[in-house]
């Protein structure tokens, strides 16, 4: 009988993480045979877990935090969007060489794009965040041809960093909060700071909503977020939660390692419902 390939999601804490639940699903979805683990593995031991579970026939892994650049130091290729991330979410052998991919900007594209219907073409979108997730998420926003980009953060040195790192792709423009324009409204605002995980608010501006504008918070919970919640209740078209994208890009991944995308609705669906 064929052994199982094996896969699995590193970060810490890890305890919270649906990827087996998700991959579960999809592998019953695509009838394949596969096992997928969750662990908890510090920064000091990330790079002998890797190369121990790779050496061991190990087909495939996530990486959630802490260690998404520690991922994309050790890959001796990574995808150009993931350079352009500086992060790696996904691991894998081709060739005899360890790749690192970034999906987290598909899943998130894909979320918004197919499951909620929002044309990202011409589009002035603001992005609330400097941190990893914003930086994941832009390298493939940049390819969905929006009008406008704006990153707005506390510090605007780490904004700095990614419009200089983005410069030969998109032009980004960058402020700290406190300098925004308090009068400009977006097509899409982004909240890509963790802060909804401690039930706090970026210092927004109600001005920056629209009639039309599309608000997405890259966190979820079992209830909307307080970002979802600003969100309705100054008058956006469209409220949005990041479990959507969570979901994609783990199909993403899925797909990397198997050659076959599966359908995620129902995933979606099922997640949601569990919460």
């Amino acid at each position: 009988m064929k052994n199982q390939s094996q896969y699995a999601v590193v970060g810490d804490p890890i305890g919270h993480s649906k990827s087996p639940l998700i991959h579960a699903q999809f592998a019953r979805q695509t009838g394949q045979d596969i096992a997928y683990d969750a662990f908890a593995i510090t920064s000091e031991n990330f790079n002998q877990f890797v190369n121990d579970f790779f050496n061991h026939g190990g087909a495939g892994l996530n990486i959630t935090l802490p260690h998404k650049q520690a991922a994309f130091e050790m890959a001796s290729q990574n995808s150009p969007r993931a350079v352009l991330a500086g992060a790696v979410n996904t691991l894998y052998v081709q060739a005899g060489r360890l790749c690192g991919e970034n999906t987290d900007g598909p899943g998130l594209v894909r979320d918004l794009s197919v499951n909620n219907d929002f044309d990202l073409a011409g589009k002035s979108i603001l992005m609330l965040g400097a941190g990893g997730a914003a930086r994941g998420a832009l390298a493939e926003l940049v390819n969905a041809a929006p009008a406008r980009i704006t990153l707005l953060n506390r510090t605007v040195a780490k904004a700095e960093a990614i419009r200089l790192a983005f410069r030969d792709v998109q032009e980004i423009h960058v402020s700290e909060y406190d300098n925004a324009d308090q009068h400009e409204s977006f097509d899409l605002i982004i909240n890509a700071t963790s802060l909804s995980l401690q039930g706090e608010l970026p210092p927004v501006s109600s001005n920056w909503v629209g009639g039309q504008t599309c608000c997405y918070d890259m966190m979820y919970g079992d209830s909307d977020t307080v970002f979802v919640s600003w969100a309705k209740q100054n008058g956006a078209a469209s409220a949005i939660d990041g479990l959507g994208m969570l979901v994609e890009q783990a199909a993403e991944s899925f797909a990397i390692w198997q050659g076959i995308r599966p359908e995620t609705e129902s995933v979606i669906r099922m997640i949601r419902e569990g919460l």
